[in-house]
């Protein structure tokens, strides 16, 4: 069972949260991955490319026109890697059901309608246009985390029905229409355990049903995905699992890059360990390495470099981290250390937390979050900006050094902003209130300088579609600071007699202990915009 090296290592690039990656950029991340070791890419498009007859289809997304992808094929082809399509076709499709014209094969939310002709006809064209556009003939197609199949539309059409079998049979007709376009799909695995397991995905325990496995057809590939594990034997358990089918098993690793604007290098590359070594073990020899992009893209595509590259190393059989770092900076020039110190502006501590992005747009007077920050020292940040420095002279990267050490300026003043704010208030100390009105305004000069940094990261990167979004929330957050700053004001010289959101009590958030970091990656949500869903 056990294998020397994974012989098929691929990286997927999300391209659809908001970040169409310039066809630039992704030259150069393929030219990066050949010389890594990787063989194939994946382009994650969930409606980001051209398809024929469907002008909604990808509409006002920045979306690859066929000549976009025709001419990234070739340029995968030429650093010797396979360049395969990664597309969705039942659930992630927000950007396509927002619209009228798709309405009729919606069935809920971000879902297609299973069982509608609208959708099948639909699908087959997104086949079609693969089919031009890409010499390969593997395609994943997706069907993840489709919570709610069955639940609107369909269930107002046909009543209630398992909803296990209504994917199933949706799983037939896409693998029916793969097949005759000569694809082979590949999908990931979760749907199918958490229909059986109650919502349940990392569940290794429990027999699937014959009568199930003999209904998946046999030329799908079953992607088995987990970004979240350093412990090995999770993985042995959930290969165990997995191999209850008659499928073929990939296994998909994460670079988390996707919840706000710092990298996760160091736990990635922790929990890729743990899985490439059990996937050595237990003789799973197609492995792929995900760059989602979570609400928004604000993490630049090169900051995962130190994750993909130890991956790499691992799929080798190479565990020796003096021999990787070595080798890391022979390519880019740069020590891992310094690209590890991107992690450093979420205080990580070997857990997975991003305060770096729900304390930048934590409200300073309705800061829910802000009590993860007690106990943050003022010189927290200026510290690790001034261990950023090192990268920030690079001169293929130092643009995303400059973006963070920017951060890092806004969050020596932000981070505890709300905290000092409240205590102050509620202490009627007007004097100190007033002193503070000053670390507003140069608060709005920090986010200025930091909107600029980002601004410029993202025209490096990535096409003008998709920063729309954060004008909106950089241009928000600066008006929100700047009127807060003028309430404080009124307030210290008597033009108000109160501010009411500073005498409201802010509860522990999620119970838990005060000064602990969390994961909050909603920027709605944190914003006070909408309730979390």
């Amino acid at each position: 069972m056990m294998t020397d090296t994974i012989k098929t290592l691929g990286v997927m690039i999300d391209c659809s949260r908001n970040g169409v990656y310039t066809v630039e950029t992704l030259k150069t991340m393929f030219s990066l991955l050949a010389k890594m070791g990787y063989n194939y890419v994946q382009l994650y498009t969930e409606d980001t490319y051209e398809i024929e007859g469907e002008p909604c289809f990808g509409y006002l997304r920045g979306r690859y026109s066929k000549a976009d992808l025709k001419e990234l094929d070739a340029a995968a082809q030429a650093c010797g890697l396979e360049l395969t399509p990664c597309i969705q076709t039942l659930a992630h499709l927000s950007g396509v059901t927002r619209w009228p014209q798709y309405h009729d094969c919606t069935d809920t939310g971000d879902i297609l309608l299973a069982g509608e002709e609208k959708t099948y006809a639909l699908i087959e064209k997104m086949f079609a246009a693969c089919a031009e556009c890409f010499t390969s003939r593997r395609i994943n197609i997706g069907m993840d985390e489709a919570h709610m199949v069955g639940l609107g539309k369909y269930l107002d059409r046909h009543g209630y029905e398992s909803r296990f079998e209504i994917l199933l049979r949706h799983l037939n007709r896409v693998a029916e229409i793969a097949e005759r376009y000569g694809f082979s799909p590949m999908m990931w695995s979760d749907m199918f355990f958490r229909l059986m397991s109650g919502g349940e995905y990392y569940c290794a325990s429990g027999t699937i049903p014959q009568a199930v496995k003999d209904l998946v057809p046999k030329n799908v590939s079953l992607i088995y995905w987990d970004y979240y594990s350093t412990d090995r034997s999770h993985y042995d358990q959930m290969f165990r699992a997995h191999r209850q089918f008659d499928n073929p098993v990939l296994f998909a690793g994460g670079a988390w890059s996707w919840s706000g604007f710092t990298p996760a290098n160091r736990f990635s590359i922790r929990a890729n360990e743990a899985a490439m070594r059990s996937c050595l073990e237990n003789g799973i020899d197609d492995v792929f390495i995900t760059c989602w992009k979570d609400d928004g893209a604000e993490c630049s595509l090169f900051s995962s470099l130190p994750s993909l590259f130890a991956a790499a190393q691992f799929a080798r059989g190479n565990f020796d981290g003096a021999d990787i770092a070595r080798k890391f900076r022979a390519l880019t020039g740069i020590d891992m250390e310094t690209f590890l110190a991107a992690d450093d502006v979420d205080l990580h501590g070997g857990e997975l937390q991003n305060p770096s992005k729900y304390l930048l747009y934590s409200d300073p007077f309705l800061g829910f979050l802000d009590r993860t920050a007690i106990g943050t020292e003022p010189e927290t940040f200026p510290k690790i900006g001034k261990a950023l420095s090192a990268g920030a002279a690079s001169r293929r990267y130092g643009y995303l050094f400059r973006t963070l050490m920017a951060l890092c300026d806004v969050l020596e003043i932000k981070a505890t902003l709300g905290l000092r704010t409240r205590e102050l208030y509620r202490k009627g100390d007007k004097e100190a209130l007033s002193a503070l009105i000053g670390e507003y305004r140069e608060l709005e000069r920090r986010l200025e300088t930091f909107y600029r940094r980002f601004r410029e990261q993202w025209d490096r990167e990535c096409r003008e579609n998709g920063f729309e979004m954060h004008d909106i929330r950089l241009g928000g957050l600066i008006r929100r600071v700047r009127h807060c700053r003028r309430m404080l004001a009124d307030y210290v010289c008597g033009k108000r007699a109160s501010l009411p959101a500073l005498e409201e009590e802010i509860c522990p958030y999620a119970g838990c202990a005060d000064g602990k970091a969390v994961m909050n990656n909603d920027w709605l949500y944190i914003s006070m915009i909408k309730p979390r869903t």
